[in-house]
């Protein structure tokens, strides 16, 4: 990050910690679906107030942030560039803990048969939500590792999208309820966003990585 932000090491600190967060987010949702599919609620709910904290400490630092780059009036060339990149990160956490807490709150019923898959694709959303903040990392460090992760990316979000289609698949083949089998849709879908924001994010990214080579 020195390249950009120089003697600035404070504001080079801060984007790491808020970068970390939306990692260990990703981490507490994980655990968090893993606790639901085993019907372990407390656990479950322990992880998703945590996740929520986290939320807020994300949003707050996310501000002092922006606040800070423009009072101190750095890279104004890229600032609006690195402006966009934390706040569509800050938007994959958001939906990160959204997606938790539609569970608490709809408390969807599961398919035992089926919880691994969906379980497969909570781990390729967060995995790519991982590669993510691993792009961003390269833009700020190793601009020629950019590609690689956002590669990844695009990889994983693939793979999301197709356990997707065969969980929904499965369900809507069965002889459930109507109301059970979208229910049960809508969860696989948000679960799904996950990496289709991360992809949305990396397609900015790529467009901000060939800018800083101009």
């Amino acid at each position: 990050m020195l390249e950009l932000f120089g003697k600035h090491k404070q504001i080079e600190a801060d984007i790491d910690e808020f970068l970390d967060l939306i990692v260990e987010g990703g981490l507490l949702f994980k655990k968090g679906i893993k606790f639901y599919l085993e019907d372990r609620l407390d656990e479950f709910e322990e992880r998703l107030a945590d996740l929520r904290q986290l939320e807020k400490a994300a949003d707050h630092l996310r501000r002092n942030i922006e606040t800070r780059l423009y009072t101190k009036t750095l890279i104004p060339e890229f600032r609006g560039d690195v402006l966009g990149l934390l706040e569509n990160s800050d938007a994959v956490l958001n939906q990160i803990t959204d997606t938790l807490l539609e569970f608490s709150v709809e408390q969807p019923e599961t398919l035992e048969d089926l919880n691994k898959v969906k379980y497969e694709l909570a781990k390729n959303a967060i995995k790519a939500s991982e590669h993510m903040i691993k792009a961003i990392r390269a833009y700020f460090r190793d601009l020629s590792a950019v590609r690689d992760q956002i590669k990844q990316v695009n990889f994983l979000r693939e793979e999301s999208n197709r356990i997707a289609e065969k969980y929904k698949r499965d369900v809507f083949s069965r002889d459930l309820r109507l109301s059970h089998k979208m229910h049960l849709r809508y969860f696989a879908v948000s679960i799904e966003n996950i990496a289709d924001d991360a992809e949305d994010l990396c397609d900015r990214l790529a467009i901000a990585t060939i800018k800083r080579y101009i």
